[in-house]
């Protein structure tokens, strides 16, 4: 029987037991821990400028009640970035190629910076829906629309990430069976073909680390028109 190519994205499960529990919980296990000594290793030192760089280019334009969020959104975007490099290894498991995983994440978090805008700010809040200036007549279609775009945020937080992920992990398969059958009929353009394969792994590579920054990106923007 043939295989799928989408036959990847399916959920492992050993016995009748999911193991996306398991690809959730392991990354967190490479990371190094701190220490208690005056001096940390290059990897901890590494990690470190890497979680304080990210946190202030982050919260940098956000008000400071916002800077609750900042150990939330840091561990979310390195976690983020773990599962999906991780997944780029072979006979591994990408849990982000999930939409149902991907909609836990954003679902929760935009329904939170909404309603800390509507308990704090709930003026500003709801001036979102109408633009000032707007004539009489368009006043209903636009709020309709705005309040519509507004619950588009978290299908399009979920959605952008499982289809970047999911089209470029079914790009390089697609582009490493093509240099497989190749090789015995057209060994050149075999070769030819393998080259294109690294070129595009470096670039799926590239696509992990910034859909998981755009992710956290675009939560922090919501957050920031809410506090």
């Amino acid at each position: 029987m043939a295989l799928s190519f989408f036959d990847q994205f399916m959920s492992p499960t050993h016995l009748g037991i999911p193991l996306i529990a398991l690809a959730l919980t392991l990354p967190w296990t490479l990371f190094p821990k701190p220490s208690s000594r005056w001096l940390n290793n290059r990897l901890l030192t590494l990690q470190n400028w890497f979680i304080n760089s990210f946190t202030q280019q982050i919260f940098l334009p956000i008000n400071p009640e916002g800077h609750k969020w900042a150990t939330l959104l840091t561990s979310l975007m390195i976690f983020l970035i773990t599962l999906n490099m991780l997944g780029l290894l072979p006979y591994t498991f990408t849990p982000t190629t999930q939409l149902s995983l991907n909609m836990a994440f954003a679902v929760p978090l935009w329904l939170a910076t909404v309603l800390i805008g509507l308990r704090y700010q709930p003026n500003h809040a709801l001036a979102h829906l109408l633009p000032e200036g707007t004539p009489t007549l368009l006043i209903p279609i636009l709020i309709i629309i705005e309040t519509i775009s507004l619950f588009i945020r978290p299908l399009a937080l979920g959605v952008r990430l499982t289809a970047n992920l999911t089209a470029g992990h079914l790009l390089i398969q697609l582009i490493a069976t093509a240099a497989f059958v190749l090789l015995p009929l057209m060994p050149a353009v075999a070769i030819m073909t393998s080259i294109l394969l690294l070129l595009l792994t470096l670039l799926e590579v590239a696509v992990a680390m910034i859909q998981a920054y755009v992710f956290v990106l675009l939560v922090s923007l919501y957050l920031q028109e809410n506090v």
